[in-house]
């Protein structure tokens, strides 16, 4: 693709990356094919191709215009236009140029503006998002149905986990585990499924793996990076690096997540501190160390001896949602199917298993009418060849599908015992 990049951006590093980027893509619409929105919306401006179109012209000397900043904002950083993309364009790298440009010079309705710091001021705090919740449930009968769904379905279990659950961690036998990990507390885990943490400490203990929780935990920064809110991002990520070298100094071999929202993010560490704070910053190393040593807990289980464990009996049929983030962000496409299948479990067919199931972190909110349809096409295709479950790998489509699903959705540790 030609560009005459504008002598603002020129000699920037960020123009001469999106620069870079722009020149890799020959516009040949093969992302376009697998681009949820664009699909849904039939917009050329609501698919990779489109957007990449506006975000040249932005660098270009266009300033953006509140259209524009809608087009790139509907996006849902599935990253399945760069799977498929023959060309290797870093998408995602020149959609967050695109989004941070137009974020600065067009400015979002109210309404937006007040979810954006709602969600900054409570989501990322495990305390907070719990009492927020718990309130919520509390007060259920009083509203809409449209937000009541949105409430985790567990409600005792969510209310009265902290003590009950944590006291049950301490509780596993550690005498047989030689080896240490650090497992992820995420920032809704303990709010929407407390269990999730639970399940995962007892499989891994049956393997000889002892599992320590954080200290503090916290978000791993990705809400507020999908929302382009810097300072939070970084403060996230400088608090992430401070506490998870700690336990590195402890000596777990290490650091794992069974939100694989959360993966990603964190093994994108890198290249995200030097761009914030730069390569010279005193986080770089560290952030490279942590990325290095962060795996998707499936990752950890294909390398195990499973024999000492087992699929539970309650449901025989399973189909399996693979997050967008692990399968086009971490490209671990079907890790947890071959698991489950080596487990002796029947998986069933799902069409179209790569598109997103709409939850797309935060995207749900700020865009309710496309998450929607997307969820329903969603769920259509899973529960149509009569599994008994619905089973995935990121809290934020477990939550997502659980909302409309007529059947259970699990995370697919909770189907092994």
């Amino acid at each position: 693709m030609q560009t005459n990049i504008s002598e603002t951006y020129q000699q920037t590093p960020l123009g001469q990356q999106a620069n870079d980027i722009l020149r890799s893509c020959v516009h040949c619409g093969f992302c376009n094919a697998t681009c949820p929105t664009y699909q849904l919306l039939g917009d050329e401006l609501d698919g990779p191709r489109g957007r990449i179109y506006l975000i040249k012209q932005i660098l270009e000397g266009n300033p953006a215009t509140e259209k524009t900043k809608q087009h790139l904002d509907r996006c849902l950083n599935c990253l399945n236009c760069e799977t498929t993309c023959p060309s290797g364009v870093q998408y995602h790298h020149l959609l967050e140029i695109g989004q941070s440009l137009a974020t600065k010079t067009v400015t979002l309705a109210w309404h937006k503006r007040l979810l954006r710091q709602a969600i900054l001021t409570i989501m990322p705090y495990p305390k907070r998002f719990q009492l927020f919740v718990n309130i919520g449930l509390f007060f259920k009968f009083l509203l809409p149905a449209s937000l009541a769904k949105l409430l985790p379905k567990d409600h005792q279990q969510t209310i009265f986990f902290s003590a009950e659950l944590k006291q049950k961690s301490k509780q596993q036998s550690k005498q047989r585990a030689q080896r240490k990990i650090l497992l992820l507390q995420g920032c809704v885990h303990n709010a929407i499924s407390p269990d999730i943490h639970q399940k995962t400490a007892q499989v891994l203990d049956k393997l000889g793996i002892e599992v320590l929780n954080e200290v503090d935990p916290g978000c791993c920064g990705a809400l507020s990076h999908h929302i382009q809110a810097e300072s939070k991002t970084v403060q996230s990520i400088k608090h992430n690096i401070d506490a998870w070298s700690q336990a590195i100094e402890q000596g777990v071999e290490a650091i794992i997540s069974n939100a694989s929202g959360c993966g990603v993010m964190v093994k994108d560490y890198p290249r995200l501190v030097e761009k914030l704070l730069g390569k010279d910053s005193s986080y770089y190393l560290r952030a490279v160390k942590i990325a290095a040593m962060t795996q998707d807990v499936s990752e950890v289980l294909a390398n195990e001896d499973l024999s000492v464990l087992q699929l539970g009996t309650e449901y025989k049929n399973i189909a399996y949602h693979p997050p967008c983030s692990l399968q086009h962000g971490q490209h671990l496409p079907e890790i947890v199917e071959q698991i489950l299948a080596s487990m002796g479990a029947t998986l069933l067919p799902v069409q179209d298993k790569h598109l997103c199931c709409g939850s797309a972190g935060s995207y749900s909110l700020f865009n309710p009418e496309i998450s929607e349809q997307l969820k329903e096409n969603k769920l259509e295709n899973l529960q149509k060849q009569g599994a008994d479950v619905i089973a995935t790998a990121n809290i934020g489509c477990l939550h997502h599908l659980q909302t409309d699903a007529k059947i259970p959705v699990k995370h697919w540790l909770q189907l092994i015992q």
